[in-house]
C-alpha cells in the first residue's frame, strides 16, 4: 500500500543517544588530510554541540555563523581547536538543525571529536540519513535525493553533468510536468463517475487526448535516456574478444596506459577476464581483456574460452581483436555473423592488430586509410600496432575515437540533454507510459470514465514512486542503502 511519509517527524526518544538524539557523522574521507569535517543535525544540535565547545554561547547563535573555539571532552580536556558552522532549520540542507565541525585531518583527530560528541548524547548516523531527513522535510524529492549518491559516486565527466542535472531537479521537472497535467484531468474523470448516472463528460475528450499523446511523447525521451544513466554510472564494458594470441592483453595495456594484463607469446595464457579503466569524452569505459576463443582439450582454458563469451554476451561494446598476418577466417565469421544476428545494437569494432609484422607495401603505393587497411586484412575494422603503441599512446586515437563514436550512436542524442534516469526511475517511468498508453486506447475506444480513471491512477502512482510524491518504507531504504555515511 502506498503511503507518503514525506513531513513525517524522526521519531523521538529523551534518552541520550536515542531514537531521538542528534546525529552525528564524519562527512569527510578517512585518513590524513587538511581537515576533516563532522556534521552534526536533528532537535537539540546546536545545544549538544555547545555543551562540549569552548563558548557555551555558541546554543543560542543564529544560522549561517561561523565560531571558532576549542572542542573539550567530558572532563574538560581539549580535544582539538575546531571551526563550527551553525545552520538553523528550516533553512538548512536538512530542514533542521545542524553543526558542521571543523577540525584538524587526521583519522585520529576526528575520530577523536566524533567520540566526544556521541559522548555528550549524539547517535552515529546510518548511510544518507542526512539525505534523507532532506527528502522527508521536503529539501529534496527522492529523485533529486538519489542524485546526491551518483553525484558522490560519479567517475566520469558524464556521470557528474548527469548528476548534477538531476540534483537540480532537470528529471523531477519532466515528471512533475506530466503528473500534474494528469493529476487535474484524473479529477475531472473521477468526477465524472460520481455522476455516472447523469451521463454528463467534464474532461473534453480532445484535450485529454492531446494531452496522453504529450505525456507518452515525454516518458518516450526520459525513458530513452535510461542507456546513458547506466552507462554514466557504470562505465561502457568493452570486451576485447578473439583467438588466442592476437594480441588483445597488449591491446589492452596500450589502450588504458598501463600494464595490466600479462601478454606473452604463448597462445592461452589469458585464462580469466582482466579489467583496467580509462576515460573517453567524458564517459568512463572499462576494458576486458578475455581469453582466446577456441576449441581447446584443455578444462581451464575451456572454462577461461566459457567466460570469455559470456563477457561478450554482456558487453556494452566489443573490440574483436584479429591477428593481421592471418586474417579473419570462416569460423570468426560466422562467431561475428551470429553476434551480429542476436544482439544487433552492439558496436562492433574489427581491430587488426600486429599491423606491423605484414609484409610492406610496395613503395609506389599510396598509403591505405585505416580502415582500407583493416579490409586488406580481412574484414572491415581498424589496423594498428598495439605493441608499437605501448611506447606511442596517440597512435591509438582513431580507435578509441571510432569506439566512442560507436557508443554515442547508440544514446539517441540523450548526453546532449544531461538527463539520465536511473534504472528505478525507468521502471516506474515505463510502467507510468503503460498506463498511459492504455487510456489512450480505452479514449479511441470511448471507453467508460471507469476505465480512464483506472489507467491514469496508475500513470500518477507510478510517477509518483520516481518523485516520491507517494513512496513506502521499503523504496526509502532500498534508495538510501547506496548513500555513505555522512551524507
Amino acid at each position: 500500500m502506498l503511503d507518503d511519509v514525506r513531513g513525517r517527524p524522526a521519531p523521538d526518544s529523551d534518552a541520550p543517544g536515542g531514537a531521538g538524539a542528534p546525529i552525528a557523522a564524519l562527512a569527510t574521507a578517512r585518513g590524513t588530510a587538511a581537515l576533516a569535517v563532522v556534521r552534526v543535525g536533528g532537535a537539540g544540535a546546536v545545544d549538544l554541540v555547545a555543551s562540549r565547545f569552548s563558548h557555551p554561547a555558541l546554543a543560542t547563535a543564529a544560522g549561517r555563523t561561523v565560531h571558532v573555539g576549542w572542542l573539550r571532552d567530558g572532563a574538560g580536556r581539549p580535544v582539538d581547536q575546531v571551526v563550527c558552522v551553525v545552520w538553523r532549520g528550516p533553512h538548512s540542507s536538512t530542514g533542521e538543525d545542524v553543526v558542521e565541525v571543523t577540525c584538524h585531518g587526521g583519522d585520529a583527530v576526528a575520530q577523536a571529536v566524533l567520540r566526544t560528541l556521541y559522548d555528550a548524547g549524539a547517535r552515529p548516523a546510518p548511510a544518507g540519513e542526512f539525505t534523507r531527513r532532506a527528502f522527508l522535510n521536503g529539501k529534496l524529492d527522492l529523485a533529486q535525493a538519489e542524485a546526491v549518491a551518483d553525484l558522490v559516486h560519479a567517475e566520469s565527466r558524464v556521470g557528474h553533468r548527469a548528476a548534477v542535472a538531476a540534483l537540480r531537479g532537470r528529471v523531477s521537472d519532466a515528471v512533475a510536468e506530466v503528473r500534474e497535467a494528469l493529476v487535474e484531468t484524473a479529477a475531472l474523470v473521477e468526477l465524472e463517475l460520481d455522476f455516472a448516472e447523469e451521463d454528463v463528460e467534464f474532461a473534453d475528450r480532445a484535450a485529454l487526448g492531446a494531452l496522453l499523446d504529450r505525456a507518452d511523447a515525454v516518458l518516450g525521451e526520459l525513458l530513452s535516456t535510461a542507456r546513458l544513466g547506466a552507462l554514466a554510472r557504470d562505465g561502457v564494458r568493452v570486451v576485447l574478444g578473439g583467438r588466442p594470441n592476437a594480441g588483445k592483453s597488449t591491446l589492452l595495456n596500450a589502450l588504458v596506459g598501463q600494464d595490466r594484463a600479462i601478454v606473452s607469446p604463448t597462445p592461452g595464457t589469458t585464462r580469466d577476464a582482466v579489467e583496467a579503466e580509462a576515460e573517453l569524452g567524458g564517459l568512463r569505459f572499462r576494458f576486458v581483456d578475455t581469453a582466446g576463443l577456441r576449441e581447446t582439450a584443455d578444462a581451464v582454458e575451456a572454462e577461461g574460452t566459457r567466460r570469455a563469451r559470456a563477457a561478450i554476451d554482456g558487453a556494452d561494446a566489443l573490440l574483436y581483436v584479429v591477428d593481421a598476418t592471418i586474417g579473419l577466417d570462416a569460423e570468426e565469421r560466422a562467431f561475428l555473423d551470429g553476434l551480429a544476428a542476436r544482439r544487433p545494437a552492439l558496436p562492433v569494432l574489427v581491430v587488426h592488430n600486429k599491423a606491423d609484422l605484414r609484409p610492406a607495401p610496395p613503395a609506389d603505393a599510396a598509403p591505405p586509410s585505416p580502415a582500407d587497411a583493416a579490409g586488406a586484412a580481412g574484414g572491415a575494422g581498424w589496423s594498428v600496432s598495439a605493441r608499437e603503441a605501448l611506447a606511442a599512446p596517440a597512435a591509438l586515437d582513431g580507435l578509441r575515437g571510432a569506439l566512442l563514436d560507436a557508443v554515442r550512436a547508440g544514446l539517441a542524442g540523450a548526453e546532449a540533454g544531461e538527463v539520465a534516469v536511473n534504472e528505478r526511475h525507468r521502471a516506474h517511468l515505463d510502467a507510468a507510459r503503460g498506463a498511459v498508453r492504455r487510456a489512450r486506447a480505452a479514449l479511441d475506444g470511448r471507453g467508460g470514465a471507469d476505465t480512464l480513471a483506472l489507467d491514469l491512477r496508475a500513470a500518477l502512482r507510478e510517477l509518483g514512486l520516481v518523485t516520491g510524491a507517494v513512496t513506502t518504507e521499503h523504496v526509502l531504504d532500498a534508495v538510501f542503502s547506496r548513500f555513505c555515511i555522512g551524507k
